[in-house]
């Protein structure tokens, strides 16, 4: 494992942890929901996490589903979300509703975990052409089932 970063945290809901690793080996900490919210089938809200973060530069935080609600029809639209270095907002995770059944997140439930992961910014080269491949352009489904 990587060397630790360290992450300054706001606690904008004292009553709430701080997000957590629960176990030596996670690689995800758990962000924990800041109000309680009813989810229809179908229905995306925004859940706020009680909680700002300032994240080191040359990293991101990837915000994604936990597997315990994924298994209960549960998750995140756009996984993995990601948060900026430069952002100072709370953080609020999207989440979905893909099961038959209403669902409801209560205070202080784990919501989504979140993920340090160290990122490169690419420099854009405009050229004419790309090098052949076997694959060249083969795209979705192209090598079968």
């Amino acid at each position: 494992m990587r060397d630790r970063v360290e992450l300054e945290v706001v606690r904008l809901k004292k009553d709430l942890p701080l997000p957590s690793y629960m176990s030596e080996g996670a690689v995800g900490m758990d962000l924990y929901a800041a109000e309680k919210v009813h989810l229809a089938p179908g229905q995306i809200k925004l859940v706020s996490t009680g909680i700002k973060v300032k994240i080191p530069y040359g990293y991101e935080l990837q915000i994604r589903p936990r597997s315990g609600l994924a298994t209960r029809g549960i998750g995140i639209p756009n996984s993995p979300g990601t948060v900026d270095n430069d952002y100072r907002g709370e953080i609020k995770v999207c989440l979905i509703n893909f099961g038959k059944d209403p669902f409801t997140i209560n205070k202080g439930d784990r919501i989504a975990q979140a993920v340090v992961s160290p990122v490169v910014r690419a420099k854009i080269k405009c050229v004419d052409s790309l090098n052949s491949t076997i694959r060249g352009e083969g795209g979705f489904g192209h090598t079968g089932r």
